[in-house]
């Protein structure tokens, strides 16, 4: 009892306190979603996670079909580009930073790994206008970082260098973990050996779905939202709807 009571003390003292899901596009021929998220504070902050496809998608990104894009779904929740004051970058893939120019007073956070790999990595040049920020407006962060309290970004290469996937403490739904693309599927979320041979990054992909296995067994994390997996995407609240 003592315990429960202490950690429904430690709880409210959480900053965090609603996530919004919105789905923005798809990858039709594979039935994927392309996803965003948004962390309001007790305070008043809004904080974007991630931002969807670009607004005229270019030719490498042809299997991508814009939906509602996520600054239409902000303004229907009372939002401009303008009141969003951190933008959550887990990487510079073309369905995850496609619209970060748009959040011309936010502060963009991302790893220093995977920053630094971007400049001259060809694989982020379609998004370049999109994340290459002046550097006074990008923070970068090495590895495990508390953001504010109830929200950790978790360092999770694998995907791509330098990736991470977001943990937020809700004070009534408690903690979520978005995988994001370390855990794309639930499938993949598993200690049994899923090698095939034919994926160079394989052991890094490995070595983060690790680490998230145990973060939710060490945290009993209740809630593993992953980041493309269709099935799993249609039982959660969406937008206007909220996690709180």
């Amino acid at each position: 009892d003592y315990m429960f009571y202490f950690q429904g003390e430690i709880m409210s003292q959480k900053a965090v306190k609603r996530l919004y899901l919105m789905q923005v596009g798809s990858m039709p021929e594979y039935q994927i979603p392309i996803v965003c998220y948004l962390v309001q504070t007790e305070d008043g902050k809004n904080i974007l996670i991630d931002s969807g496809l670009p607004e005229i998608i270019p030719e490498e990104g042809s299997d991508f079909e814009n939906g509602q894009d996520v600054i239409e779904q902000l303004a229907s929740l009372g939002l401009k580009p303008g009141d969003i004051d951190t933008v959550i970058s887990t990487h510079y893939d073309l369905d995850h930073a496609g619209r970060h120019a748009a959040f011309t007073k936010a502060q963009y956070v991302v790893q220093r790994g995977h920053h630094l790999d971007a400049a001259s990595n060809p694989r982020y040049a379609a998004t370049r206008p999109q994340w290459d920020q002046p550097m006074d407006r990008i923070r970068l962060v090495d590895g495990d970082t508390e953001l504010l309290p109830g929200l950790e970004l978790i360092e999770t290469s694998g995907h791509v260098p330098g990736h991470q996937s977001v943990l937020v403490w809700l004070p009534k739904t408690g903690a979520i973990l978005l995988t994001v693309d370390a855990v794309p599927f639930s499938e993949g979320f598993t200690r049994d050996e899923q090698d095939d041979g034919s994926n160079p990054d394989a052991e890094a992909i490995r070595a983060s779905t690790i680490k998230l296995l145990d973060l939710v067994e060490r945290e009993h994390i209740g809630l593993v939202m992953f980041g493309h997996d269709q099935e799993q995407w249609e039982t959660f609240k969406k937008a206007p709807e909220f996690y709180e």
